[in-house]
């Protein structure tokens, strides 16, 4: 049986690279993304922010096996006492709504099924905060208490939660970070350079199949020795 995906911010970065991995292994993938899928059948155009939007696709598109939560924004890149708070809703809107948009759309059928597998992308910044990036990382680590929030919900139900915490991965999001502060995060880096958007894609096509089996609600760093704990 052909196992269906969903990856948010599929048409870019992680995204882009999931959907080919995971499309490699068989699975057919169907991508929400606000940018234009140029007519492609697999594609849907919304942004993940607008819950009815979601709640819509996931009725039109019928059940679904696997979700990755790659959509994602950087944010307002400058201290915290020059941000807005329209910057924080938009961040918090995408990152943290977006991903709770996307579980409650397409869990539910999941748990009915008895099988199912949700992969959301947090970040470093989630776990030690980046300067000039508050609002970013505290998305981030959001994004990860929920995941072990869910996990434990759904614990019994054979849909399986856990969320990937990169460091700074090549992709186009990153290349609109501020120069001095990608050179921040990259240094903290060990291995003294940026992930690859296919390392990413590996973990995530392991924690989306029947390899895992015991694990959940679990952060899994992809940091080039950065993590520490």
């Amino acid at each position: 049986m052909t196992r269906t995906a969903i990856v948010t911010g599929g048409l870019s970065g992680l995204g882009a690279a999931t959907a080919e991995r995971l499309a490699a292994d068989g699975i057919r993938v169907i991508t929400l993304d606000m940018a234009d899928g140029g007519g492609r059948s697999d594609h849907h155009q919304l942004d993940i922010s607008d819950d009815a939007a979601v709640q819509a696709v996931a009725a039109a598109v019928g059940p679904v096996d696997i979700l990755v939560n790659c959509a994602g924004i950087v944010g307002p890149n400058k201290p915290l006492i020059e941000t807005t708070p329209d910057e924080w809703r938009r961040t918090i809107d995408v990152n943290l709504m977006g991903t709770v948009a996307a579980i409650r759309a397409f869990a539910p059928g999941m748990v009915e099924r008895g099988w199912g597998r949700i992969v959301n992308f947090a970040s470093m910044a989630g776990k030690d905060g980046n300067p000039n990036l508050a609002a970013y990382s505290a998305t981030k680590g959001a994004v990860i208490a929920l995941t072990k929030s869910v996990g434990k919900e759904l614990a019994q139900t054979g849909v399986l939660v856990n969320v990937i915490a990169p460091a700074v991965i090549d992709t186009p999001m990153n290349a609109k970070t501020d120069p001095a502060v990608l050179k921040y995060i990259t240094d903290l880096i060990p291995m003294k350079r940026v992930g690859r958007a296919d390392e990413v894609a590996e973990l995530v096509a392991w924690l989306t199949s029947d390899k895992v089996s015991f694990s959940t609600g679990a952060v899994y760093d992809i940091s080039g020795g950065r993590a520490t704990y």
